[in-house]
């Protein structure tokens, strides 16, 4: 069998190593691999819903914890900082101090009210998304990891991401997401945190 995937713009490609990872065999391209996506991360925001109280997102054990239960049934690798260079994110041996500092900064600003609760937000998700600790899920992972971290902050507030649509598939509002987190690793932050702002409710 073999699989390829068309990944839509700003999508991190797998190497065949990592597609060797598929635990699912009869996957044939990228449609069924977001259905078989999408039943996992639904698992595995209901095992985030159901997380013991102990259970802290800011920390290097959790972030992994929480790709794998998103990913786990799909990918051996998922929850698995990655061991490839990719055409985005830090080199590999600078991931584990990046997500530590990440981690602590976020912390720090929630602590501190550094940044009012949408910019932090924002800023933690574009971090993370800029770090890109796994082979793929990122995006996903993120925006996970940015609404579980809101909602220590404010829990009135929700992010639609996918603004109705998608964020998974070519569409207006990815490109508008893209280009947002392209400009914040240049250090322009306002257009993710426009966007963060807009997709709250």
């Amino acid at each position: 069998m073999t699989l390829t995937l068309h990944e839509p713009s700003g999508a991190t490609p797998l190497t065949p190593d990592e597609l060797l990872g598929l635990k699912v065999k009869h996957i044939t391209n990228r449609g069924e691999l977001n259905e078989l996506e999408g039943a996992n991360i639904v698992e595995g925001l209901t095992w985030l819903d159901r997380r013991p109280k102990s259970f802290d997102v800011l920390t290097d054990g959790a972030a992994r914890e929480v790709h794998k239960r998103l990913f786990g049934k799909i990918w051996d690798w998922a929850g698995a900082y990655r061991m490839t260079e990719k055409n985005i994110g830090v080199p590999i041996w600078h991931i584990s101090t990046e997500m530590r500092t990440c981690l602590d900064d976020a912390r720090y600003w929630r602590e501190n009210g550094t940044y009012e609760p949408l910019e932090a937000t924002a800023r933690f998700h574009h971090k993370l998304v800029w770090i890109h600790p796994f082979a793929n899920g990122n995006g996903r992972w993120a925006r996970i990891m940015a609404d579980v971290y809101l909602t220590g902050i404010d829990k009135d507030i929700f992010l639609d991401w996918s603004g109705s649509g998608t964020l998974v598939a070519e569409s207006d509002h990815r490109a508008r997401y893209i280009a947002a987190l392209r400009a914040a690793d240049g250090h322009i932050f306002e257009p993710v945190t426009e966007f963060v702002r807009d997709i709250a409710q």
